[in-house]
């Protein structure tokens, strides 16, 4: 079987599922770079998929559009997410971001950076598939 990982890690975009304590899912479309079999999201610090991470690990991701859009043939793939507050990996991680997206991952920060007026702390979340979730992983409505 393929690695989900690298097939993701290919993608422009990746749909981000996290689990509110309710058990329902909120998709976001991130960016994403992968590190041998993990996958890195950079993201500010106190977002709402944080917030759900610190309810529960886990997560389905799936290839999507900018908008999150989907693509009909795509198969959401079981993982389980931590996060990581450790700056000079932050950093490490925004620069393989700044690597991989170019122009537009460097402009979206300088306006991040000065709509918010000052530096606004980031974290990684660090995703690894999870071989061992059920075949059935619920459907993530990312749009």
């Amino acid at each position: 079987m393929p690695d989900p990982n690298h097939t993701l890690a290919d993608s422009e975009f990746i749909a981000l599922t996290t689990f509110r304590r309710t058990g329902e899912g909120v998709a976001t479309p991130v960016w994403v770079v992968s590190d041998d079999e993990t996958l890195l999201v950079s993201t500010p610090a106190g977002t709402g998929k944080l917030k759900r991470l610190a309810h529960t690990p886990r997560v389905t991701v799936v290839p999507c559009s900018r908008r999150g859009r989907v693509p009909d043939d795509a198969v959401p793939v079981a993982a389980r997410a931590t996060v990581v507050t450790d700056q000079e990996e932050v950093e490490r991680v925004d620069r393989m971001l700044a690597d991989k997206y170019g122009f537009q991952f460097r402009l979206f920060m300088f306006v991040e950076k000065h709509l918010v007026r000052g530096e606004r702390r980031r974290e990684i979340i660090r995703i690894v598939a999870d071989r061992e979730a059920d075949a059935d992983v619920p459907e993530a409505d990312a749009g």
